[in-house]
């Protein structure tokens, strides 16, 4: 062992006068600690957020949207077919989307009405995982009964309630479209029956969401043939950009294409600014530690005065004194470091495996606290936490090299 790591050793290891040294010490090394947990805990569950949201929005919405401008596809069957010979294209399927008013016997609301094909949506859509009663397959007419049977619509959980509703109950809707009279155009209603219940756990959706089949809507908003647009799902999320870039390359103006990132871009920069903030502010935990490192290391270097003019007389470099309290910071550091992270990784665990935190549903878009550590973020946190305490450590080190033994052995 080189002798400046034995001496920094040894200057850890308070003597009993020197008790109050050894308390700062723990206090740095404690303070240091509590800073990284408080990072790695907090980031872990910036980052499970913005995942579990990415889940349930994908569950939700589709990879990629293809759309007319100014109006509807009327040959959406020739575009989609069209579509499925792009790399990287795995499915797709029409919608139609549309803002109506539902009611029932106990209460109303605005919701957004979606229409999609029973057939081709599971392939893009993960709605069917997401159904807590019914299926899909329901809300296609039997054959033989179009136009001689109650429409079926599924809804949200959220929404059900809110117009105490459940399987096989009935509710109306009312269409934009209706008879021209004398008095205007008359928006008509229609009584559809309730065949499933969809929980996607954003109350969002939840709440303002309801399905019917394709069929089903082009009838009710009296498009014919036509559908608002094209959803597509791919072989790899991240790519989604580029595919679009290749869609509106390949079907030119008057189609526009939009990935899942584009849509909701404004609530991921979001999301990623808030981590970036988080981690800032909490890495002033690390920088109050690393002040009580310097303090320590100050009280030190007046308490070892008369050991380092003795270690200068017997040859000893300022560049060697330099170390050895460089060695001590840092030895407080990576105890603090260590301790922190393995505390926090240990509470992240206990968060995710437990889920015992619960939030309300009705203000965040997640039921529970989501924990998702991400490798590249505890090596971010430990080496940011390292290099402040490293930094905290110069001066007194310095301070300490600067230390002359003829004045400090003068009355001795």
């Amino acid at each position: 062992m080189r002798y400046e790591w034995f001496v920094s050793l040894r200057y850890l290891k308070a003597k009993r006068k020197q008790s109050f040294i050894s308390i700062i010490t723990v206090i740095s090394i404690a303070g240091v600690m509590v800073g990284v947990t408080a990072l790695i805990v907090v980031l872990a569950v910036m980052t499970g957020f913005s995942e579990d949201l990415k889940k349930r929005i994908l569950g939700i919405n589709s990879h990629v949207i293809v759309q007319k401008m100014g109006g509807v596809f009327d040959d959406h069957k020739t575009i989609g077919k069209r579509l499925q010979e792009i790399d990287g294209v795995a499915a797709v399927t029409p919608y139609i989307y549309a803002q109506t008013m539902i009611s029932s016997a106990n209460g109303g609301a605005g919701i957004v009405l979606r229409g999609i094909d029973p057939e081709s949506a599971p392939a893009v859509l993960s709605l069917a995982q997401n159904l807590k009663a019914g299926s899909l397959q329901d809300l296609a007419p039997a054959a033989g009964q179009k136009g001689k049977y109650i429409p079926a619509i599924i809804l949200g959980q959220e929404l059900a309630r809110q117009l105490q509703v459940g399987m096989g109950d009935n509710v109306r809707l009312l269409s934009p479209s209706g008879p021209l009279t004398p008095m205007g155009i008359i928006p008509k209603l229609v009584t559809f029956q309730v065949v499933g219940v969809f929980d996607s756990g954003m109350y969002e959706y939840d709440s303002t969401l309801a399905y019917v089949s394709i069929t089903t809507a082009q009838d009710f908003l009296e498009l014919g043939m036509a559908v608002h647009g094209l959803e597509l799902a791919v072989d790899d999320i991240y790519r989604a950009g580029k595919i679009a870039s290749d869609i509106e390359h390949t079907l030119k103006m008057p189609y526009v294409a939009k990935d899942w990132m584009q849509m909701n871009k404004n609530l991921f920069s979001m999301l990623k600014l808030e981590k970036v903030a988080m981690f800032i502010i909490l890495a002033l935990i690390v920088l109050v530690a690393a002040f009580n490192i310097v303090s320590t290391l100050i009280m030190v270097v007046m308490e070892k005065g008369k050991d380092i003019a003795i270690l200068k007389a017997m040859g000893a470099t300022s560049r060697s004194i330099m170390r050895i309290f460089v060695y001590e910071g840092i030895v407080i550091g990576v105890t603090g470091t260590v301790l922190g992270t393995l505390s926090g990784l240990f509470i992240c665990e206990i968060l995710a495996r437990y889920q015992f935190i619960k939030l309300p549903s009705d203000v965040y878009p997640i039921s529970t606290l989501p924990v998702m550590v991400l490798p590249q973020d505890v090596v971010v946190i430990a080496v940011s936490a390292v290099l402040i305490t490293f930094l905290a450590t110069l001066y007194p080190s310095w301070q300490a090299s600067q230390v002359d033994p003829a004045v400090s052995l003068r009355y001795e």
